[in-house]
This record gives C-alpha cells, structure tokens and sequence, in this order.
C-alpha cells in the first residue's frame, strides 16, 4: 500500500503545525521546509481546514493552526480523509471483472491488511509524531541536519 503525496503533504503540515502549536504556522514556510510545491500544500491545507483539522486565520498575515489538540487529531482519521480510494486490488472496486474472484481468498486477505494497517493509523495521534517539537526548528530542516549537529554549528563546532 503507498500513500497518495497529498496524504503525505497533509501529514507533513500537521506535524509542522503540532510542532509549532504555539504560534501560527504558514503554507510559505511548510513548503519551504519541505521542499515541496507551494500550490499543492495549499490544496492540503484547504481540505485540512474543510475537514476540522486546521484553522486558517484569514489576512494579510494568514496562516494555520491546530483546530483541536494534537491528542485529539488521530492518524487514521487524517489518512481516512485524504486518501480517496482504498481499491487495493480490483476486485475491492465496483468495476470488478476478475474471474475468480467468488473463489478467491485474496481479496479477504487484502481487506484484513487494510483493516490492520488503518488500525495501527487510528491507535496513534500527532501528538505521538511529535514528541520532540525542536525537531521541526526550522533551521535544522532547511539544513537537513539533526537538531544536535544545528546547536553544534551555531557553536561553530565540528561535528564528532
């Protein structure tokens, strides 16, 4: 199973947002952060706000922030929104021609792996993700380097 990028872009920005719950967080600096496209993390963020995620915090100066606790907002829930389909083979679809599919067990197969994976999802929160909030300084993510090496060469010192 592979996650659509705009599964994975809406839980980037939620992490950001977990991350930074103290303060307002912007699509400019998420995309930034993530080198991703600016455009699409927008489309994220509307869907994310649409679904009760977000807040969005209109104006000049707009930008996002958690609409419940982290401890509230679970994983599943964030996947189970934006991932649009689930046929993991095709005979899970309404256009199913395959053949054998009144014999077949791997579709009942297939539907308890998507049903595991999604729990595992719905048993963790973006709190779980974000433990450690100084992870996501962004100094350190736009350096791609461990918080640790960031402290180090603001120290001006060598990493061992």
């Amino acid at each position: 199973m592979q996650l659509t990028a705009f599964s994975d872009y809406s839980l980037r920005l939620m992490m950001m947002a977990t991350a930074h719950s103290d303060r307002l967080v912007t699509i400019e600096e998420t995309a930034r952060a993530f080198d991703i496209s600016r455009a699409h993390l927008m489309k994220v963020a509307q869907h994310l706000v649409r679904q009760g995620f977000l807040k969005a915090v209109r104006g000049r100066t707009g930008a996002l922030t958690l609409a419940r606790p982290p401890e509230a907002i679970g994983l599943g829930e964030i996947v189970r929104s934006t991932e649009r389909d689930f046929t993991l083979v095709e005979c899970f679809g309404p256009d199913n021609r395959c053949r054998i599919t009144p014999r077949c067990r791997l579709r009942g197969v297939l539907a308890d792996a998507l049903d595991a994976f999604l729990s595992v999802l719905d048993r963790h929160t973006m709190h779980v993700l974000v433990r450690n909030p100084q992870d996501f300084d962004m100094r350190a993510v736009e350096q791609n380097l461990p918080i640790e090496n960031l402290q180090l060469a603001e120290a001006n010192i060598a990493p061992a």
